[in-house]
């Protein structure tokens, strides 16, 4: 399976593993997945240390380039079809970064890994739910 990380699960699975549900632990360590990762969710992470929501040592730049280098995955580029579709996913959330990461697992044909039950209705993506 090709598993896109939502954002928190990428920090979940990093910083407080015990929050992800058996299903999706074992599925992000199984060695026939692969691991992607888009650039919104570094850009969120930023954001969330930037606002105080996440403590990142020594800074959240470093943390963040310091992690990248030891994680196994792909990066999820974003392009122009990822952002026509971000407008074209039948999605009631309207944030920016959500809709890029379903347009992302939509355009990519990944697995969107999320706790966030805006994306458990939409058809469009498919979602492993950690609930």
């Amino acid at each position: 399976m090709k598993l896109l990380l939502d954002t928190h699960i990428l920090l979940w699975g990093l910083l407080e593993p015990e929050r992800l549900n058996r299903r999706v632990a074992a599925e992000l360590r199984n060695p026939d997945n692969e691991i992607w990762i888009s650039p919104i969710s570094i850009w969120e992470t930023l954001v969330l240390a930037e606002k105080g929501r996440i403590v990142l040592q020594p800074d959240p730049a470093s943390w963040v380039r310091t992690v990248l280098k030891q994680l196994a995955f792909n990066e999820a580029r974003i392009n122009h079809e990822i952002a026509i579709q971000s407008r074209a996913l039948k999605l009631r959330q309207q944030d920016p970064a959500d809709r890029f990461l379903a347009a992302t697992a939509m355009v990519y044909q990944l697995t969107l890994v999320t706790a966030d039950k805006t994306f458990f209705t939409c058809r469009d993506i498919s979602i492993l739910r950690n609930k």
